[in-house]
């Protein structure tokens, strides 16, 4: 069975550098886990240390219940996919998806079978006498999963495959991959800088950051609880809103205070909220939270109102956009600054004021510079320690 356990693995370099630090993962027989992160969070150097590709230097990585740590990457039945397809130009598709096996000395009726078989199953069978320069990007891929799956092995270990392609392939080869997964059912451990690949493709995701694992768990679960601020603002795009926000105490109810706006405290989170009073929180809102008061339903009473002035409006067809400044110094925390620079914004540019964006319906049209209502359901809040930025 092929099983992956990752207990207490460590990496540090011989400069002194470290990569990683007690990461613990267990992989089930036919699970597939994706590790995703920012550039350098380290999720690349496991893969490669599961790989044997790069030495552990504390802890221990068993596959298929046996240690590997002292095994060639040969010998840990194990076959990699890897960002560039790492394909050999001068050989057929046939030659390249071939090639483990005739280094095994499998027959040659033997090699022909399995081959036919993977290529029948990635529709790539008329492509089986051309030469990679004659294929496009997702034939490429293609191929590269089929030199993967003939070897049959105990599990597949994926660096960003699809990462070279363009969006609209992209998006498809993921498709394409998911449904490979189920027919073959082989442990699967993936890496992604996307998100949003992490969130469709895996059966749980690992949220990696500076060497340290964050949360691991299914998609739903790192969406709707999300254990710390990274993990909350790194998960979901567009990313979480945050904003700092006073816990008041008014007439026996308690309230999130911020500028001069107010909203009620959900009973739900009342509780744990009630040893925040007189201190200031992180309030974290999802984009989908919000909605247009348009399209409020006037049965709804259990949403709190947003008066804002949009500062652009983004029409997606089947999403719309607001986005929107509120005149209150933004959260700045080493984990924030971290997201937007992913992101590719600059935190400085913000100024004194805090940006947010909310999903509405698309049937919304706003012009920019005009003034909004939005409502926001105060169930769907997100609360963090403000010097931890563990959740509340």
């Amino acid at each position: 069975m092929g099983a992956i356990q990752i207990k207490s693995a460590g990496k540090i370099y011989p400069n002194g550098t470290r990569a990683l630090a007690d990461v613990n993962i267990e992989i089930d027989d036919g699970e597939f886990v994706v590790l995703v992160g920012p550039s350098g969070c380290g999720k690349t150097t496991l893969l490669r240390m599961v790989a044997g590709l790069e030495e552990i230097t504390e802890g221990e990585i068993s596959i298929a219940g046996k240690v590997v740590n002292e095994i060639a990457p040969k010998d840990r039945d194990i076959a990699m996919v890897f960002q560039n397809y790492a394909l050999y130009p001068h050989m057929s598709v046939f030659d390249n998806m071939a090639f483990s096996l005739k280094l095994r000395k499998l027959s040659k009726d033997e090699i022909q079978k399995k081959v036919k078989e993977a290529a029948k199953t990635l529709e790539i069978g008329e492509l089986l006498d051309r030469k990679p320069r004659a294929l496009s990007g997702g034939q490429r891929q293609r191929v590269a999963m089929g030199r993967a799956i003939v070897r049959d092995p105990q599990a597949f270990l994926m660096d960003e495959p699809l990462s070279n392609l363009d969006a609209k392939l992209r998006v498809q080869m993921r498709a394409e991959l998911g449904q490979l997964h189920n027919q073959l059912k082989t442990t699967t451990l993936y890496v992604t800088h996307d998100q949003v690949e992490a969130m469709t493709m895996g059966d749980r995701v690992a949220v990696m950051r500076k060497g340290d694992l964050q949360q691991l768990g299914t998609p739903k679960e790192i969406y709707s609880n999300p254990t710390n601020l990274f993990v909350a603002g790194f998960i979901g795009s567009p990313s979480m809103n945050f904003v700092k926000v006073s816990i008041v105490e008014k007439k026996n109810s308690l309230n999130l205070e911020f500028g001069s706006d107010s909203f009620s405290v959900h009973k739900d989170h009342e509780k744990k909220l009630k040893k925040f009073i007189d201190k200031e929180i992180i309030l974290g809102i999802r984009p989908e939270a919000f909605e247009d008061s348009i399209y409020k339903s006037s049965k709804d009473t259990k949403r709190e109102k947003l008066d804002a002035e949009t500062s652009l409006f983004e029409q997606l067809g089947s999403d719309a956009y607001i986005h929107f400044f509120k005149d209150i110094e933004p959260v700045r925390t080493d984990v924030i600054e971290e997201i937007l620079e992913d992101e590719g914004e600059d935190l400085s540019l913000l100024g004194e004021k805090t940006k947010f964006i909310a999903r509405v319906n698309p049937n919304v049209s706003v012009k920019e510079g005009a003034s909004i209502s939005l409502f926001v359901d105060p169930s769907k809040f997100h609360f963090f320690d403000i010097d931890s930025g563990i959740a509340i």
